[in-house]
């Protein structure tokens, strides 16, 4: 079966992350063809819009930390650093240069994609979940999708692209991490997190015809004002905030490596689904008591 696939419609390249039955978990292999996906897109003057996406009941559950495909030490082919391998290496040497790669530079290399990208986004959007769904240009969620950065259980300030004060206000940010807790949809509609919430049923329908309309556009005009904005976002610190927090997560990695079984403190899939009580605009998921790969 196919990590990722790849569908175009009327202008718009849909890639579709293909783990459902771990919740979209991101291993190092769906990573690799998610960027092929893009890359195709990118280079078909045909696309002209892209849209990421899901599939099953949740957007991701993250990155892969506990599936049977999980492949953490597994060698793969530099596309957005230059740093050597990391299979064959010891201590934070080897955690460091794989999420470089893997997590902070992928993400980078996809925010910068010339083209306008769309996460659509349904049930669970948590951890490395943010991660996708923040290197794109727009959010379109349902309005039973959640969001969450649970790392704090590791000592961990934030997943590897912290794009937390820019996706939300800094106070937001705080709590965001400080509680751990899911945000709705609505409310990271109200914080301007995302940009449409949409019933479940409209997904795709809504989310389709935002890019059909985006579609209609110059595509070098597009090009340009992407980069304009993010060029903007950077000035405002975006890319300095990223690669400073970056040295602190890695720290908290070899903290963990130093006192407890591993780098990431000795959370499993399950501790980290672990969560308080919900808010009071917050509704539980009908499939709670099926095992999140987070």
């Amino acid at each position: 079966m196919s990590e990722v696939l790849y569908d175009v419609r009327d202008g718009a390249a849909f890639v579709t992350m293909n783990r459902p039955q771990y919740r979209n978990a991101q291993n190092a292999k769906m990573t690799r063809a998610l960027d092929e996906a893009f890359t195709r897109a990118v280079n078909d003057d045909a696309v002209k819009v892209i849209v990421l996406a899901g599939a099953g009941d949740h957007f991701s559950a993250g990155h892969d930390i506990g599936t049977p495909e999980r492949d953490i030490h597994r060698s793969f082919p530099r596309v957005a650093t230059q740093w050597w391998e990391h299979e064959d290496k010891a201590g934070a040497e080897n955690i460091f240069v794989r999420e470089q790669e893997l997590y902070l530079g992928m993400c980078r290399r996809w925010r910068d994609l010339p083209k306008p990208t769309i996460a659509m986004i349904q049930g669970a959007c948590i951890a490395g979940g943010l991660m996708l769904a923040w290197v794109c240009d727009l959010i379109v969620a349902s309005d039973d999708a959640f969001f969450s950065d649970p790392v704090m259980k590791m000592g961990i300030p934030g997943v590897e692209y912290f794009a937390h004060p820019f996706a939300m206000s800094p106070r937001h940010a705080k709590e965001f991490l400080f509680l751990g807790e899911r945000l709705s949809a609505a409310e990271a509609h109200r914080i301007g997190m995302v940009n449409r919430v949409v019933p479940r049923g409209r997904l795709l329908e809504e989310t389709t015809a935002m890019a059909a309309r985006i579609a209609t556009m110059p595509r070098f005009g597009l090009a340009l004002a992407k980069k304009a904005i993010n060029q903007a976002e950077d000035r405002m610190g975006l890319r300095d905030s990223m690669d400073a927090t970056y040295g602190l997560h890695q720290l908290a990695h070899a903290h963990n490596a130093m006192t407890s079984e591993d780098h990431l403190g000795g959370q499993t899939a399950k501790s980290m689904a672990e969560r308080p009580a919900p808010t009071k605009d917050e509704t539980p998921p009908k499939d709670k008591e099926k095992k999140p790969w987070t």
